[in-house]
């Protein structure tokens, strides 16, 4: 792979996804690309790399943004958010939503496991809130990863992940090798393509927004104009997720942490508004 090469790699990820490529991210661009070449024909990697900065080819342009912005995933990660979102978020906007929808944007979505934990959480909290129901919203830039979303079919290490047992149990079935979440469940999130670099108004506004380990790819602009705009779609007393080791301090000001609720955080304007309060 030549300097120039990888320079044209890296600028068309910032450009296509946001995604900033690290000068010493050669082995990532092995492991992520390989397949890519394989498939598209092409002897090594760096045949691949020549011809997407020698030729404009869409097709290539959006397999090799597609391996490169693949992240991993796994239901209920980090546990905290869902924790929350179960603790403290659904009781506080049950009480504020006459309609019973509490709409929920899981941006970036991956292949769908975050969205799908939400959807089973809620299913085990419907007694308690009858009325309610989530109108969850999954967008990602991947097709790949939204194809497999959509069929809710998943490896046996990947419904080891972080999945409780008795969620197995409940919600899946086995096809040959493979666990296919329910049909319940399924229908339950909709899918939709969609770049964060875009103009993000199309989604419309939301009262939950789960926007975790994105925002550490993206540069300080870019994370800023993306903050923003998810500011702009946030329901007054609504809150926005992000992940462990991701903040907006230092980048905007339009959101402020929850105080005590580690990776919450809710709209400045609406701080003396909100009603989501840590429980003891």
């Amino acid at each position: 792979m030549t300097p120039e090469d990888i320079e044209h790699l890296a600028a068309t990820l910032k450009t296509r996804s946001g995604l900033i490529l690290g000068s010493d991210k050669t082995y990532l661009i092995e492991s992520r690309l390989a397949p890519v070449a394989r498939r598209e024909g092409f002897a090594n990697v760096a045949a691949l790399l020549t011809a997407l900065r020698t030729k404009r080819d869409e097709k290539l342009m959006v397999a090799v943004t597609d391996a490169m912005t693949t992240n991993e995933t796994f239901f209920f990660r980090d546990k905290v958010p869902f924790d929350q979102f179960k603790s403290d978020i659904l009781p506080a906007l049950a009480k504020t939503r006459i309609s019973g929808d509490i709409k929920v944007w899981c941006a970036a979505c991956s292949t769908g496991q975050e969205p799908y934990s939400l959807v089973m959480l809620m299913d085990e909290m419907q007694m308690l809130f009858p009325r309610i129901k989530l109108d969850i919203l999954a967008t990602d830039i991947s097709d790949r990863c939204l194809e497999k979303a959509q069929a809710g079919l998943y490896t046996q290490f990947e419904v080891q992940r972080g999945l409780p047992i008795t969620m197995m149990v409940k919600h899946f079935e086995k096809v040959d090798e493979m666990w296919r979440i329910s049909p319940k469940i399924r229908s339950s999130v909709r899918y939709k393509k969609m770049n964060l670099l875009d103009d993000l108004r199309m989604v419309g506004k939301q009262d939950v927004i789960y926007c975790r380990n994105v925002l550490i790819y993206f540069d300080l602009e870019t994370k800023k104009r993306v903050l923003e705009q998810m500011a702009n779609l946030l329901a007054d007393d609504g809150c926005l997720f992000l992940g462990a080791a991701e903040t907006v301090l230092g980048i905007t000001d339009v959101f402020k942490p929850m105080p005590g609720m580690r990776g919450l955080y809710i709209k400045n304007a609406a701080s003396a508004q909100a009603p989501i309060r840590k429980t003891a």
